[in-house]
């Protein structure tokens, strides 16, 4: 009978526990919807889009997201960071698929993206409100050291030149695609190509028997 009752302990355990698990995945699917149709709604209607129409989009009740988001700008600031993490993600994945020049270019690209979505949050990020004040420290701590490894590894293999500052290139993109922007994704696009375009004047090719790339 002892042995019957560890078994039943033990299996409720693991009952509540397999339970407590479907629970947070179920959570954290809730968040990831929630997210995806919060971005998708501030880019559309600006950061004071209804939260209603947001939880209609990503399938929950209202309830849901001040359940994970108390305040407006809780969602505000996830959505953000999520957008900078996918970004500064994108580095190390295409860096393992393309030549250096080409991953860096691509990246280019996705950082266009990135600055789209990051002009739907723009009133509330230049707001002053404290609870964005954290942001662009995270933004520049995540996007800085993702294209600086893809500007070392292209200019190592001579694909742009060598004395590029992340830093600078990121915030000349920004404005850059931020202004072309108006004129539509496609003119943001451009534009930024020929910024990269202008990387490879310079560039020195590597010497002989050096590494060309992955």
């Amino acid at each position: 009978m002892g042995n019957d009752r560890k078994k039943t302990r033990g299996g409720g355990r693991e009952a509540r526990g397999g339970a407590d698990r479907r629970v947070r995945a179920d959570a954290q699917r809730n968040i990831d919807a929630l997210l995806r149709a919060a971005k998708a709604a501030f880019a559309r209607s600006g950061v004071d889009a209804p939260v209603r129409e947001i939880a209609d989009k990503a399938g929950v009740g209202v309830g849901t997201i001040y359940r994970h988001f108390p305040q407006r700008s809780d969602l505000i600031v996830a959505v953000f960071r999520k957008e900078v993490d996918a970004c500064a993600g994108a580095a190390a994945e295409l860096a393992a698929k393309h030549e250096p020049g080409e991953a860096l270019a691509r990246w280019m690209q996705r950082f266009v993206d990135f600055i789209a979505t990051k002009r739907g949050l723009g009133a509330a990020l230049y707001s002053g409100d404290p609870a964005y004040k954290l942001l662009p420290a995270y933004f520049e701590r995540r996007l800085v050291p993702a294209l600086q490894s893809l500007l070392d590894a292209a200019a190592a293999a001579g694909a742009v030149r060598a004395d590029i500052d992340a830093t600078e290139l990121l915030n000349a993109a920004a404005v850059l695609s931020g202004s072309a922007y108006l004129a539509g994704p496609g003119q943001a696009r451009r534009m930024v190509a020929l910024l990269v375009d202008g990387l490879r004047c310079g560039a020195h090719p590597p010497p002989d028997g050096a590494s060309l790339g992955r």
